[in-house]
């Protein structure tokens, strides 16, 4: 699509390849893309650099002779070129102002009173020193009666003059020294810590940085950005999957339109925080246009695996990931998203590459995945984090870098400044690095206003194929969790919402059975003909020899490796909800389609969703760029939606949430109502205990609260007895297009505490204009009452709970599971 603010260097499209698959699901490209992209890129010298050349002039000289392929065993590193190697690449005389990315809000913490975040902004060329330093200027702005967020014309509090035309005058405001976080030959890293006074009303602010040169004319030089008044919550906009798989017919799905939506619904209600559940970038294509493609393409899986990553290799990723993400992050309208909503993130594999974590053990621990771990770690620290990035990553040339000593490569600091990398209290640091990526895991704490506390997993850094997490950092995330919780209570600023990040959904249905045929021992003689004779190409991924999708099945919660850590983690979390009379709402991405998944008490113990501290909504939001599966895996997914034992006392499924399909369209059968595959972005905004009492009229899905008539007399519990196919409380009634959290003129505006859910699903893929149908339901605030309902916490024997309808139980049950001590 073209985009309005775009730097023309960095838009200057490829050569549509015409092999380039719109219907393939997930991650493989076509087979045939592949072979065009090397013969593509084989007879381009310049392909890597097109788009970026005029500020990242590096050149790769590839062996004439694919390594590996003739027997021999010898390999031949991608090496850089000698003429580039010591000043690589070289930056243009006079371009040191110029931005090549940014800038980029965060979000950070709050601190009583005290906003916290950072802006980002990268600049071409740099060093051991830098030229110059950047200001940013920051400002207050009073806007009379601007109840929409719009950015109309208004005077800033700190002696900043704001227009409409030229928005902040660089002589006036606060003002901001960058810090500068890592600076090479390339570019230049320059981080601004921002600190906000909020006020007893939402509060507008307005940012510009001087002495910086933007290429574009039409490029903001002003940004806005809005934070919620000191006694509310914040307005949540969550994504995920931000961007295409290698083969993706990118024309036929009309680019990045749903970020337009989302600056719409922005202008209407601004929102607070921009939560990003990981693949903000999608770095496949290292593999097949990138410098990884030479190694790719060897057949023998050992000569693979014992391939070395030397220091010229990692330049030649380091540029792409680089280059990559600056072309990405400057991509409008995410562009300007990013400049005005703060983001708050964690990663996924494609922050990485495909499946990184999830493959088989000996081929995850070769040198060239511990390699770009390492390298993709360092931008994603940079771009998703403005936090300073370890001095150096793993090399073969210097083994060190793994084995966590202090290490500072020669070779990678050469003409290079690093700073000391700092930590705020807004992360929960692992204990010890990962098993493939040589850092710590970065898992997330922080408040999102008045009475919503967050929690963001690392659930990639530490992962294998059988396992999720180390056992200690569940240990260290569990203990911040109710630190923070305590302090809140103690403090008499209770938070009534626990919002808990995940990469992936954690309640999903169940994909056993394809697990069983991807592991089947029939599949034996077919990997066997793909390793000698290339047989059935398209079904199996290129790095270990396994069944391609198998990674992604591994990766799941769901998956039969991951149970036992799931019925566990879920557990525990049960415990801090009732301990803390907090409710648990779940974010999860990754599976391309829009679902509603629930966890509950079992219908048998007669506990009203209201007292019910099992009860957490996981909402499944995914993919807000990214083609989503064919309409026939989406059928094929609601089958398998059964009710399912978690432990004897919590059941699970998907929520009927999709009363009909986007617009006019026809994509899913009519008896699926519980999964969209079609791309979408949610808002979860809390109906503030503040607001104005809403009609006493009001319809089904629009009750005030779940416990009370309009009376004030306690509502006999409807749903007892009830189970997951149906309706579990009246925030569940109506729930799809007609609830009253679906309309933007009802949404967030009631005032019992809970919070309102839209899931905003695409219409028509072919629209630029990204327009949207929202579907909606209400999580309630949770009431705990100890010792009402029994004690709660006790896991009995699931043949204790038979139910009245065996027909839609699972087929086979899950088996108790003991409760996790603290």
């Amino acid at each position: 699509m073209a985009a309005p603010h775009e730097d023309p260097v960095l838009t200057e499209e490829e050569s549509r390849n015409p092999y380039a698959s719109a219907s393939k699901w997930r991650h493989q490209e076509s087979s045939a893309f592949a072979r065009a992209a090397v013969a593509r890129d084989a007879h381009s010298s310049s392909a890597d650099t097109r788009g970026l050349s005029d500020f990242l002039k590096s050149s790769r000289v590839e062996p004439e002779q694919r390594p590996g392929t003739n027997g021999t065993g010898v390999f031949k590193p991608i090496t850089i070129s000698a003429d580039n190697a010591t000043d690589w690449p070289p930056a243009r005389d006079g371009d040191a102002k110029e931005v090549l990315c940014g800038p980029l809000l965060n979000y950070r913490l709050m601190q009583g009173r005290t906003w916290h975040g950072s802006v980002l902004v990268v600049t071409a060329g740099g060093g051991k020193t830098q030229s110059f330093r950047p200001v940013l200027h920051l400002g207050r702005v009073e806007v009379a009666g601007d109840k929409q967020g719009l950015l109309e014309e208004g005077t800033a509090t700190s002696g900043v003059e704001v227009s409409q035309t030229e928005g902040i005058r660089s002589n006036h405001g606060t003002e901001i020294q960058a810090n500068c976080l890592y600076s090479d030959p390339r570019a230049t890293f320059w981080q601004f810590p921002i600190a906000c006074d909020m006020g007893e009303t939402e509060t507008k602010w307005a940012y510009s940085i001087g002495e910086v040169i933007y290429k574009s004319a039409t490029k903001p030089r002003t940004n806005y950005f809005f934070i919620p008044a000191l006694n509310e919550s914040m307005r949540i906009m969550f994504h995920s999957c931000n961007g295409f798989s290698v083969g993706t017919d990118e024309d036929a799905w009309s680019g990045t339109p749903l970020w337009n939506d989302v600056m719409r619904t922005h202008a209407r209600a601004p929102f607070h925080v921009m939560i990003g559940g990981g693949d903000q970038i999608y770095n496949d294509g290292i593999r097949v246009g990138g410098p990884l493609r030479e190694w790719t393409s060897i057949s023998n899986p050992k000569k693979r695996r014992d391939y070395p990553f030397p220091e010229t290799l990692r330049r030649a990723c380091d540029d792409y990931y680089l280059k990559n993400y600056i072309r990405w992050y400057a991509l409008e309208p995410f562009a300007q998203a990013n400049s005005q909503i703060p983001q708050l993130n964690i990663w996924d594999d494609h922050d990485i590459i495909d499946g990184f974590g999830s493959y088989v053990n000996d081929f995850m621990k070769c040198d060239v995945f511990r390699g770009i771990g390492g390298t993709a770690h360092k931008y994603y620290l940079l771009f998703q984090h403005h936090i300073a990035p370890p001095a150096a990553t793993y090399t073969t040339d210097a083994p060190a870098t793994m084995d966590g000593r202090p290490n500072h490569d020669p070779a990678q600091l050469k003409d290079t400044f690093v700073a000391r990398q700092e930590w705020d209290q807004s992360y929960i640091v692992g204990s010890k690095p990962g098993p493939y990526v040589a850092e710590h895991s970065m898992n997330l704490y922080t408040q999102l206003g008045a009475r919503i506390a967050f929690v963001g997993v690392d659930a990639r850094t530490e992962r294998t194929r059988h396992q999720v997490n180390y056992p200690e950092t569940y240990d260290l995330i569990f203990d911040r969790v109710r630190q923070g919780l305590r302090d809140a209570a103690n403090a008499g600023r209770p938070y009534r919402h626990l919002i808990l990040l995940l990469g992936v959904p954690i309640a999903y249905p169940r994909l056993t059975w394809l697990e069983n045929v991807f592991t089947s021992p029939l599949i034996a003689p077919i990997k066997f003909l793909n390793r000698r004779f290339g047989f059935g190409g398209g079904v199996f991924n290129k790095f270990d020899g396994s069944v391609d999708l198998l990674d992604d099945l591994d990766d799941h919660y769901t998956a039969r490796t991951h149970k036992k850590e799931r019925n566990a983690f879920i557990e525990r979390l049960q415990t801090v909800c009732a301990e803390f009379s907090v409710r648990l709402t779940i974010l999860g991405g990754d599976v391309h389609l829009a679902a509603l998944g629930r966890f509950y008490s079992n219908p048998n113990l007669h506990i009203p969703v209201e007292a019910d501290h099992r009860y957490m909504v996981n909402v499944i939001s995914s993919a807000i760029t990214n083609k989503p599966p064919p309409n026939a895996i989406a059928n094929l997914l609601a089958t398998r939606n059964k009710i399912h034992h978690l432990n004897a006392d919590t059941d699970e499924t998907l929520l009927n949430l999709f009363d009909k399909d986007p617009g006019d369209s026809k994509r899913t059968r009519e008896s699926n109502n519980v999964t969209m595959p079609s791309r979408n972005y949610a808002i979860i905004t809390e109906n503030s205990p503040t607001n104005p009492a809403p009609p006493a009229t009001a319809a089904e899905g629009t009750a005030q609260n779940g416990r009370n008539n309009v009376d004030g007399a306690p509502l006999a519990n409807k749903f007892d007895g009830k189970d997951g196919h149906t309706f579990l409380h009246q925030g569940e009634v109506n729930a799809g297009t007609k609830h009253k959290a679906a309309s933007p003129e009802t949404h967030g505006r009631g005032n019992d505490g809970s919070l309102d859910c839209c899931i905003r699903v695409e219409v028509d893929q072919h629209d630029p204009d990204g327009r949207t149908e929202p579907y909606g339901l209400m999580i309630p605030v949770l009431n705990y009452e100890p010792g009402r309902y029994g004690t709660n916490m006790t896991h009995r024997g699931i043949h204790r709970h038979h139910r009245s309808r065996p027909e839609t139980r699972a087929t086979s049950a899950t088996p108790s599971v003991r409760a996790a001590s603290h």
